[in-house]
Parts: structure tokens; sequence; C-alpha cells
């Protein structure tokens, strides 16, 4: 069959290249990111549009022209960014209605009743549940004749897909010729699950503030002194008490010397090597951002741009930017981090050939062998 899949919020392409590495042919990516051009159209094998989403839910035919005449099976992919419902996104005082990237998915409920594509694929944060745009869009699907698939199918953890770290998403399958779901986690063990050390691991060492010769990705960002101590005084696992219990209160953050603050344990810890790494932020760069600091204690620094991509699943020579003075850490550290890891959009677009009778890919550059 002929399967051909648009991509809105591309992104950095993680979707649209796993769905390729299952075998589905992506023909075009949008996104209002300029910085998604570059490293979409170098990895997939398709056209970027640089357009914000409620400008195509107001001319919904521009995403229809972007399937071919005879195509067999249309797959719309509408990842809408997950910050407004993100507990990490905003603060007490603020309410998802105020995110100004609220209600992305009822444009994306637009584009689908319009254009009436095969399957639909969407994934998000866990909270987008809980609020009554998500339920406006299921409705619609089903109204519109999708069978959408169970919420326990829904529910992806994703070490069990392979992917090392502990990220957990809501992945809505539907499809208008039957019954749809992403396969069986193939490693529903924990003694299975992938590992940051098997990760990142084999990666040379390098200094914060250092860019490896031979990978410009492969760089860490510089920390200030006080840092510096503090993940010398950091083994994997442990959290900023042990700095309390060495008599080390120089070294506390503020937010750790208020009661209200004091069960923040993540930001300034280092991984664990064998396990899998924490969810991989827009910030995972920094050091006193989460668990970020890197699990070796002869490399005192937080992670590098291309360890942050290689947890997210993005392969080693994944073509990221052009000019790095026109990106920069922040930049490729937000694509990196808003992206759907590659390889849980490949488990995706097995789910997609298995659904319609095609064979799959036995070999894959992407998902290890089950």
């Amino acid at each position: 069959m002929n399967i051909a899949a648009v991509d809105l919020f591309c992104g950095a392409g993680g979707l649209s290249y796993g769905l390729e590495q299952a075998g589905i042919s992506v023909t075009a990516g949008f996104d209002k990111d300029p910085d998604c051009k570059h490293p979409f159209e170098q990895n997939v094998d398709a056209e970027f549009r640089q357009t914000d989403i409620r400008a195509l839910a107001k001319d919904p035919e521009g995403v229809a022209r972007m399937f071919p005449w005879d195509s067999d099976l249309d797959v719309l992919a509408a990842c809408a960014p997950c910050q407004p419902y993100s507990t990490l996104s905003h603060s007490k005082d603020t309410t998802r209605e105020d995110h100004e990237k609220w209600g992305l998915l009822n444009d994306v409920k637009e584009i689908v009743e319009y254009v009436e594509p095969d399957v639909v694929v969407t994934e998000n944060v866990l909270q987008v549940r809980s609020d009554g745009v998500y339920d406006r869009f299921i409705d619609s699907l089903e109204e519109n004749g999708y069978h959408v698939n169970c919420d326990e199918n829904k529910n992806v953890y994703c070490p069990e897909y392979g992917i090392p770290q502990n990220r957990k998403r809501w992945v809505v399958m539907a499809s208008k010729k039957g019954p749809i779901s992403l396969p069986e986690p193939p490693f529903q063990d924990e003694s299975e699950y992938p590992t940051a050390r098997e990760a990142i691991g084999h990666l040379p060492p390098i200094d914060a503030g250092e860019v490896h010769p031979d990978h410009a990705v492969h760089r860490g960002q510089q920390l200030s002194e006080k840092n510096l101590e503090r993940i010398r005084h950091m083994d994997p696992g442990d959290d900023w008490r042990v700095w309390e219990e060495r008599g080390l209160d120089h070294l506390l953050a503020d937010c750790h010397k208020k009661e209200s603050g004091r069960s923040y344990k993540a930001p300034y810890s280092r991984m664990e090597p064998d396990k899998p790494a924490p969810t991989i932020t827009t910030q995972f760069y920094n050091y006193g951002s989460g668990r970020f600091g890197h699990f070796d204690t002869d490399q005192d620094r937080a992670l590098s741009v291309l360890e942050g991509a290689l947890l997210q699943t993005f392969p080693e020579d994944y073509d990221f930017y052009d000019d790095w003075d026109e990106v920069g850490v922040s930049n490729l550290g937000r694509l990196i981090g808003n992206a759907v890891p590659p390889r849980l959009a490949e488990y995706a677009g097995k789910g997609i050939l298995s659904h319609i009778g095609e064979t799959v890919p036995a070999t894959s550059t992407t998902v290890a062998d089950d």
C-alpha cells in the first residue's frame, strides 16, 4: 500500500523520522519554528512548511493538499505542545487556559474534521486527559467514525518501548479502517529497561564547557564555581540532602532552605547509570534543572546536547543544525526536549502497518530487536 503521512507540530522531526524508519512515507511537516527547518529536511525525506497551526485550522486545505492523490492510506500526526498541561511549565498562579499554547488540540480537531485522514496519531503528557479540549477531540474522532485505542494502550511508559528515560506519555491512535493500537510494549520487565549507561556511556568524556573536537553536538555547558563544588560532592542517585548531612550548607539552593522547597530532590543531582534517565526536558543541559548531572563522577557536568538527543533515541549522526552560532544550546535543547522520541514514533508506525496488514520491517536502525 502507498501510505502517506503529514506531521503537524513536526519540530526537529522525531516523529516523522520514526515513522519513516517503520516504512511510512512522510510528505510534509508543519511547524511555526524556523529552527525546525534544517533538522527536519536533513533527516526526513519530506518538505518543511513554516506555518502556525492555528492558521492552518482556518484554511485546512493546505494540509489536505500535502497528501498525494494516489495515496492508499493517509496518516495525520499532530502532537500539539504539552506545555499547557505540564506541571513544569507554569506557576501555581496560572491555569492551563492562561498558557499561550492552550487549545491547539482544538485546532487539530478542526483540521481532522476537514481533511478526514484515515489514521490520526497524537502524543502528549498524561495530564492532557483532564482537559475539556481533549475530551472534545476524542468525542469528535468517535463521532466521525474513528476507532480510538483504549486508555490502557494510550498510557505509555517509555522504558517499556526501549527508550532510556522515565518518560510517561499519552498516545492516541485512531483509524477509520477499524481498531488500531500501539504494539504491545516489548520490555515489560524492569530488568530489561534500557539504561542511561547503555545509551550514552560509550561517548568520550568531556568537561564542563568543553566541546568534543570530533562532534560539535557533544558539548557540556560551563558551570559556575559553586555548581562545580556542588556536583563534586554529589554521587549518582543522591540529592541535595547529602550536602546538609556533610555540613556543606553553603551549597544549598535558596529553595531548599525553605520548607516548601525541600521536596524538590532532583535539581543539582546526578542520574543513576544503570537505570533509565529522568525525563529529558527542554532544559536537560542545565545542571540545576533536574537530575541531569552526568553519572560518571569523573565528569563534573550536566548532560551534553548529544547525550540528551541519544536519550531521546535520536541517532548519533542526526543532523540538527547548519550554523551553530545561529542555533545554540538553548534552541537545540528545546528542539530535542520537545521531540517525540523517534523510537516511540517507530512503534506507532509499526502499529499502523500491523493495523492494515502490511509487513512490519524485520530490522531497523532505531528500534532494537524485540
